[in-house]
C-alpha cells in the first residue's frame, strides 16, 4: 500500500522560514531510516503559499487566484510518499518523526486495482503505459 504523508503548514512555513540545523539533521537521519527500510518513495518540502496560485473550475471558466492563502490549516508544507503494509505501520513510522509542533495527515493512495471495473483494459494499458513513461525519466 502506498500512503501520501502531509505535513501540515504552520505560520512559521508559510513566514519562509526554513528549519534550522537541527531539525534539518534529525529530519535527515528519520528519511534515511525510511529509505533503508525501502519505506520511503519520495519527500519534499513545500514553498510558502506565497509562491503558489489556486485555479478554480467552474463548468468552462476558470479563475486563477495567486497567495498567500490566509487558512493556514488549509496548507501543506510538505509531504512523503511512502510504501507500507498497513495504515498500521504508516502510523509507526510517523510516530517516529522528529516534530514538535504541527499536524501531520496520513492519506492512502488509490491503485489501479481499487477501481475495478470503471477501469476498462484500455484505460489500464494507457495509465501503465503513462507510469512506465514516467519511470523511464526519472533514469
Amino acid at each position: 500500500m502506498r500512503f501520501m504523508v502531509v505535513v501540515k503548514a504552520n505560520r512559521d512555513s508559510e513566514a519562509g522560514k526554513l528549519p534550522d540545523e537541527k531539525i534539518l539533521t534529525e529530519m535527515g537521519k528519520f528519511n534515511e531510516e525510511l529509505a533503508k527500510a525501502g519505506v520511503m518513495l519520495a519527500a519534499e518540502g513545500l514553498q510558502a503559499s506565497s509562491k503558489g496560485a489556486r485555479v478554480r473550475f467552474d463548468g468552462k471558466k476558470r479563475t486563477v487566484t495567486d497567495g498567500p492563502f490566509t487558512e493556514t490549516k488549509e496548507l501543506i508544507a510538505g509531504f512523503w510518499i511512502w510504501q507500507v503494509k498497513s495504515k498500521e505501520e504508516a502510523i509507526e513510522w510517523l510516530k517516529r518523526a522528529p516534530f514538535d509542533q504541527t499536524e501531520v495527515e496520513i492519506r492512502q493512495i488509490f491503485e489501479l486495482e481499487d477501481f475495478g471495473p470503471a477501469l476498462t483494459p484500455e484505460a489500464r494499458k494507457s495509465e501503465m503505459n503513462l507510469r512506465e513513461q514516467m519511470a523511464a525519466k526519472k533514469r
